[in-house]
């Protein structure tokens, strides 16, 4: 009869082999399949524990790679604001997939929350008369866009409503389509099919939480439920390494740096907002992950105060093919863009 220890080395070796069933990576799967057949000759308990140790050993270092690989940021992000809503309906799933067609390498995008607790791509809380139709086919109106509240509606009634057929006044080369606004989840679920069809990457998600302070309780609930609900979201889909979460409210930002570190941050700063860089930063009470201001806050000073906090510039949103050439020149780690198409001009 085995000893417990020995027990224990056997179940690891079993453990291994399943590791090695799931490891998708050709070069890894030959590595621990030359391991594994080599375990074949080890007879004692000394030789499976140096058999055990070895394959811990270069598992690690083979999925230390593939991950670094897999979930390292682009040197220049190409981020297609709301999809590409200068192309495509806003916050739909014809403009995050039309994004990915032109190359993007993160969807930006905008999460509010449904009655019954539903994550949903919206830019505003509620159904904006530039772009919404309701179910009996009228455009909404400015006086009574506010009154349909989304976080008084259930997602089945957020789903009657239309967001592709107007025509966007500010964006006359959006493609008019049907289209509803869905769900944070659902949405994800359509990139990644697109990306497998296509064997391709997997794009990152900038999600920003769309939250004030005076809003809490009417148009969205408070930070801490707000981002459990976003959270609980990317951990079913099991994306966390590809997701940031961004936002001009600076209590969403702090409860996430707190409860959930793991998970990169983003502040986004108003084209008003005129404090100093570390006035802002005190105010949030920490370093996030990216700095996202209006692209006009940007210059060269601010450039290298980013570099030097170790902080990814990302302004938002730009909308010209010389002004984001000239931001790139300066040096930005990336750039939002309503016109994701434009990014193939660059040099």
């Amino acid at each position: 009869m085995m000893s417990n220890k020995f027990q224990k080395l056997v179940r690891m070796d079993s453990w291994y082999h399943k590791l090695t069933i799931r490891n998708q990576h050709p070069r890894n799967r030959i590595v621990f399949l030359t391991l594994l057949s080599l375990k074949d000759m080890v007879k004692n308990r000394f030789g499976y524990l140096l058999f055990a140790l070895l394959v811990a050993l270069i598992g690690q270092a083979c999925f230390t790679s593939r991950h670094s690989q897999m979930f390292q940021m682009p040197s220049f992000d190409q981020q297609g604001h709301r999809g590409c809503r200068g192309l495509r309906p806003e916050n739909t799933i014809p403009a995050m997939i039309h994004a990915l067609e032109l190359g993007v390498n993160t969807l930006e995008t905008d999460v509010v929350i449904s009655k019954d607790k539903q994550a949903v791509l919206s830019h505003e809380p509620f159904f904006n008369h530039e772009i919404s139709t309701t179910p009996g086919g009228h455009r909404v109106t400015t006086a009574e866009e506010k009154s349909l509240n989304l976080y008084q509606m259930t997602y089945k009634e957020i789903q009657q409503y239309d967001v592709g057929l107007a025509t966007h006044p500010r964006f006359p080369r959006q493609q008019k389509m049907p289209a509803s606004k869905p769900r944070l989840e659902d949405m994800i679920d359509s990139v990644i099919n697109y990306c497998h069809q296509r064997n391709r990457s997997l794009p990152f998600f900038n999600i920003e939480t769309k939250s004030e302070a005076s809003g809490d309780n009417v148009f969205h609930p408070e930070p801490a439920e707000f981002v459990d609900i976003i959270v609980a979201v990317i951990q079913k889909k099991k994306i966390i390494p590809y997701v940031t979460i961004q936002s001009f409210d600076p209590r969403t930002l702090q409860y996430l740096h707190v409860k959930y570190p793991k998970i990169k941050t983003a502040l986004l700063i108003e084209d008003y907002d005129k404090r100093s860089l570390d006035d802002q930063l005190k105010n949030l009470g920490f370093t996030p992950t990216i700095y996202s201001p209006a692209y006009q806050h940007v210059t060269p000073s601010l450039v290298q105060q980013c570099k030097e906090r170790k902080m990814v510039l990302i302004p938002w949103t730009v909308n010209d093919l010389p002004t984001l050439q000239r931001l790139k020149d300066m040096g930005v780690n990336g750039i939002i863009s309503d016109y994701p198409n434009l990014f193939a001009a660059l040099k």
